[in-house]
């Protein structure tokens, strides 16, 4: 059956939930639990919304998970965690978190703590829509869905008037079949071209117009 994408509103957030409950981490990846949401989160929104509310939901690991659950359910309600999920059917086996590079706290290799230092930047007063992270189910990567999701980016990022799509994936020695900010090597085969680098992250362009 043929991938369909669709961007993520709140009247997908069922299926949202269900692709990072029951899929997106089923083998037992070190990023569980996650919903994506952390991207656009400070320090204090991370404490208040989430460290600080963990007991209230039984604590330990399920009590955090449960939290940031919350928090990512009123983000996607109130239509600021956006991206694309891809289904195969009736179920999401992919997910891509894209959003308009304002709109986040962190890019790249992620760090809590990064908000105390400048996101990276190049081009000026361009309007830039930013790609910050691919989750695809286990028993589905590697079958051409990271790009997919991203070529669906790059179309709405044209049709929606952006300048330029950008994407932070990180240097690395090896392949990683973990590496949630999309491998070097997908957003090449995409067009995109580095512009600068900051640390491990290589900031990478594609221009729209």
């Amino acid at each position: 059956m043929p991938l369909t994408i669709r961007r993520l509103t709140p009247d997908l957030a069922e299926a949202f939930f269900d692709f990072f409950d029951n899929r997106a981490f089923s083998d037992n990846s070190p990023y569980y639990p996650c919903y994506c949401n952390a991207f656009q989160l400070t320090p204090q929104q991370l404490s208040a919304e989430v460290f600080d509310r963990a007991d209230s939901f039984g604590g330990g690991q399920e009590g955090f998970r449960l939290a940031l659950r919350a928090c990512a359910e009123r983000m996607v309600k109130e239509g600021i965690l956006k991206g694309y999920l891809a289904f195969d059917g009736e179920n999401a086996v992919g997910w891509c978190n894209a959003n308009d590079k304002r709109a986040y706290v962190r890019v790249g290799e992620f760090d809590p703590s990064r908000d105390a230092q400048p996101i990276p930047s190049a081009g000026g007063e361009q309007s830039i829509l930013s790609v910050v992270c691919f989750e695809i189910a286990p028993d589905r990567r590697g079958q051409g869905i990271a790009s997919a999701l991203l070529a669906r980016v790059c179309e709405d990022a044209e049709r929606d008037g952006y300048d330029v799509v950008e994407a932070y994936p990180l240097l690395r020695d090896s392949r990683e079949p973990l590496d949630f900010t999309g491998p070097l090597h997908l957003y090449e085969k995409a067009g995109f071209v580095p512009v600068l680098r900051d640390g491990r992250t290589q900031l990478m362009q594609k221009a729209l117009r």
